[in-house]
This record gives C-alpha cells, sequence and structure tokens, in this order.
C-alpha cells in the first residue's frame, strides 16, 4: 500500500473543524465529493465499529466496514478499515479485501491562533492514487468552507 498526504489550513478552532468533520448533518456536505450520497454509521469513539455508506449508480447500498483505532479529541483520529458492505452484507475476507485490508486513514488537527492545519495520512492501493489525488482536495476545500462559516 502507498500512504498519500493531503492538508489544508483553515481559518476556524480545531473543535469546530472536528465538529463539522465528524458531524451528522455536515459529514455529507464535505464528503460529496467522494459520493453525493456518503454518509456513515456508527460512533467515532475509539473501538468502534462504523460504516461508511453510500449508494451506487444502481441504486445499492454499499461502503466501508471500519473501526476507530484511536480518537482524541479536536487531535487526532485513526480510522482502520478492513471489510466493505455489500448492500446489508459484511465482506472482511477474500479478493475484495485483500489489497487494502488493515488501511489507515489519519486526520491531525495542529491549531494556532484559532487556525487549525488539518493533515490527512491515508494508505490506498495503486488502484486509487489517481482518484483520491481528485477526490481528497475537492473534498478539503468543501471542509474548508463549511468550517469557515
Amino acid at each position: 500500500m502507498k500512504k498519500l498526504h493531503y492538508e489544508t489550513t483553515i481559518a476556524a478552532p480545531a473543535e469546530r473543524v472536528a465538529n463539522t468533520m465528524l458531524g451528522q448533518e455536515t459529514y455529507n456536505q464535505w464528503t460529496k465529493a467522494f459520493n453525493p450520497t456518503s454518509s456513515y454509521e456508527g460512533s467515532w469513539d475509539k473501538g468502534s465499529k462504523i460504516y461508511f455508506v453510500g449508494v451506487n449508480n444502481e441504486g445499492k447500498r454499499e461502503g466501508m466496514v471500519s473501526e476507530i483505532a484511536e480518537h482524541i479529541p479536536n487531535k487526532f483520529l485513526s480510522i482502520r478499515h478492513y471489510g466493505v458492505l455489500d448492500g446489508d452484507k459484511e465482506i472482511t475476507e477474500g479478493p475484495q479485501v485483500e489489497a487494502w485490508a488493515g488501511g489507515l486513514e489519519d486526520y491531525t488537527f495542529e491549531e494556532q491562533d484559532g487556525v487549525t492545519k488539518l493533515s490527512i495520512d491515508v494508505d490506498t492501493n495503486e488502484d486509487h492514487i489517481d482518484y483520491f489525488n481528485k477526490t481528497w482536495p475537492e473534498a478539503l476545500a468543501n471542509l474548508k468552507q463549511l468550517s469557515e462559516q
């Protein structure tokens, strides 16, 4: 797997950025770059299972099965991906997940004088590098705009 790095500076305190990023009512607004129907089901508490879900072009529910590996509010969040959702079925082994299972998505919030630098480190396979390099900057621009309102 490759580790990709993205970052942005947001003119808002880390608490506001984190609340905007993780809030049920704002999550879809910044993640629409990945999927217009993007949402999550579960908790951001350390050790919790969480689903990142959306609807594909055929109208079928799909997404990622993940665990919150670490969560220090307004400082650091680490998500470990270990499976996929196919409708309501969890798939945690086999060819669909072997290439990226165990991959991490880490968010680091560094606040100084009410301005937050948000850094994201994402493990991915070669197949998704171009996609992520296109969509992560768009998603971060959405998060920046929402957080600065």
